[in-house]
């Protein structure tokens, strides 16, 4: 089944994907959160669709799109995932998963602006497969690891390099700006994709291709990670693991390219959909 939510910020609804076509399930009654995923939702609205899938109203393609997952209580991020972009930004191939945090308020629509922050001069882009928890994890064995798994969402992990490495301190404040977490266009869960370690995923910025890798070439595997992050935080239901980027990120170029107003970023991920941003710059 794939998940989405959409409308304008304030009037989001809910809504399933089925042979390509968008239905709404606002009658549902849930959104896609913390309580839905922690009490069996993902079973009940299976069941909803099916009593009510000749009376679904269907969802016109110009409804702009929400993230699949109403906000979080965490977005974990894993650094460095992939050998061949330690290498481009000439850090070490990490020995232990490196983790690092996305605020809620950087969440965003897949379809939405990238506001370039205020005094940015290095906004990059990182196209990433993300995780969505499907309840509650603390300690998991990492033979278990899949078992917390609701599903997988398409995820632009966009950093602003100089907050992230040359303001001192975390990588956070490069990481949690505003609209710097566009996911979706939907939540596919877990039986959709069957081997999430080879999942083809690429990057484009107006129309030139910038990433083109594979999750095969994850360092650290997805069993891993969850079992990994739970060590040192309770993951909640809804809560993101993004797990990484391949090579091809803007600072691994010589010279190194950013983003700009007006730029045009699109990505995908076999199986998850695509989305594109637009990137503006930051007003008051």
């Amino acid at each position: 089944m794939k998940l989405i939510r959409y409308g304008q910020p304030g009037s989001v609804k809910t809504g399933v994907i089925i042979d390509d076509v968008k239905y709404d399930t606002s009658g549902f009654g849930e959104d896609y959160n913390e309580h839905f995923f922690e009490t069996g939702g993902l079973a009940r609205l299976t069941q909803y669709v099916q009593d009510n899938k000749d009376t679904l109203g269907k969802i016109s393609d110009d409804e702009r799109l929400d993230s699949p997952v109403a906000r979080p209580s965490k977005i974990v991020c894993i650094g460095l995932n992939y050998a061949d972009h330690a290498k481009e930004t000439g850090a070490a191939v990490p020995a232990e998963p490196v983790i690092f945090m996305k605020s809620s308020t950087s969440l965003s629509g897949p379809n939405d602006d990238i506001v370039i922050p205020r005094n940015s001069v290095k906004t990059d882009w990182e196209v990433e497969l993300a995780v969505v928890i499907g309840k509650k994890a603390s300690y998991v064995e990492e033979a278990e690891a899949m078992d917390y798994v609701a599903g997988y969402v398409l995820h632009n992990d966009v950093s602003e390099r100089a907050f992230q490495l040359e303001r001192g301190g975390t990588w956070d404040k490069g990481k949690g700006c505003d609209t710097f977490a566009p996911l979706g266009p939907f939540l596919a869960t877990k039986d959709e994709i069957t081997d999430p370690d080879n999942l083809r995923l690429w990057l484009k910025v107006n129309g030139q291709t910038m990433q083109d890798g594979t999750t095969a070439n994850f360092i650290f595997k997805l069993p891993h990670v969850i079992s990994y992050v739970s060590q040192f935080m309770t993951l909640l239901p809804g809560d993101v693991i993004s797990t990484g980027t391949p090579a091809g990120v803007g600072m691994g170029f010589s010279p190194s390219v950013y983003l700009k107003p007006g730029d045009v970023i699109e990505l995908g991920i076999d199986g998850l959909g695509t989305s594109s941003q637009t990137c503006v710059a930051w007003s008051k």
